[in-house]
């Protein structure tokens, strides 16, 4: 069944492609079909654009414009919203050009394409925290900008997407420290204090970096494994002397009293959803910064 239906999707689109192409003037050459993309596309009419690239594309595959029209249809798709068919155009011309001169155009529109995705319509709008939201686009933006800064470091387009990596590396780490102080909730101590590592070990400098390492001093602390949490201890006073859970003479201030928080039949029975002191958590936004949304796919 699935089977049938991928095969009625491909030929439903291949038609499609084949209509557009055969409502051009066949007659037009390739030069003449550049040049009304280009007007269509100056004009803001990027979906009709785009139907003349392909048409170009596909009439004169090996022809003078063919790159020229694929680059350009990664931005007209790109410009008219279709962010995840911007991200395959570029895709595509990644694999098929990967030693053209402006290949790292494509790498860079790749990770943008994510970057923009990631926010959906309304946090481009509306105040939003985007560090609670599901991080699967910011991932993939990353990893895409990661792959243009690994490849061609000194593009263009090299120092924006620094910048759009320091934005997300801040929202993936602060992502993880809600998981964290959810962990909490649940009584998972251990994930909640690998959840810490990660963020000291994945996403140095950011302004969650003070609150993963409370947030190990205290899983540590509760799991009895003292030596790891003052290790974590001792970091986080040499680099954050004035974090705010920590008292004038370096002591910590635990969250939970250990020997009341023996877990109760009641919090046992129910996850740690009930029976348990007030939840831990750790958010000091306010003091290393409210890693604002200086990107917002502009």
């Amino acid at each position: 069944m699935y089977k049938i239906a991928t095969t009625l999707l491909l030929t439903f689109l291949l038609s499609a492609c084949s209509g557009n192409d055969k409502a051009i003037d066949p007659n037009l050459t390739e030069a003449e079909l550049y040049q009304k993309a280009n007007s269509n596309m100056q004009g803001g009419r990027y979906d009709k654009s785009v139907e003349y690239y392909q048409a170009l594309e596909a009439r004169y595959p090996f022809g003078s414009y063919s790159d020229e029209a694929q680059l350009n249809i990664i931005y007209a798709y790109y410009e008219s919203g279709e962010h995840e068919a911007a991200g395959a155009a570029a895709d595509r011309f990644v694999r098929l050009h990967p030693q053209h001169p402006r290949v790292d155009y494509a790498y860079y529109m790749r990770g943008l394409s994510s970057f923009v995705e990631n926010q959906g319509v309304l946090e481009r709008f509306m105040p939003t925290d985007m560090t609670r939201r599901d991080p699967g686009a910011a991932r993939k933006s990353f990893a895409e900008f990661n792959d243009l800064l690994t490849r061609f470091p000194n593009s263009q387009y090299a120092p924006d997407a620094r910048k759009r990596m320091v934005y997300l590396r801040n929202l993936l780490a602060r992502y993880e420290i809600h998981v964290a102080n959810y962990l909490f909730k649940r009584g998972a101590w251990l994930a909640a204090a690998n959840r810490g590592r990660y963020v000291v070990e994945n996403f140095q400098g950011a302004p969650a970096m003070p609150d993963a390492l409370a947030v190990m001093v205290e899983a540590y602390y509760l799991m009895e494994l003292d030596e790891l949490s003052d290790k974590a201890l001792s970091v986080l006073k040499a680099n954050y002397p004035d974090y705010p859970s920590l008292n004038k003479d370096g002591t910590f201030q635990y969250q939970t009293n250990m020997e009341n928080e023996r877990r109760s039949w009641l919090n046992v029975a129910t996850a740690g959803l009930l029976g348990s002191q007030a939840p831990i958590g750790f958010d000091t936004r306010k003091f290393y910064g409210k890693e604002a949304l200086s990107y917002r796919g502009d």
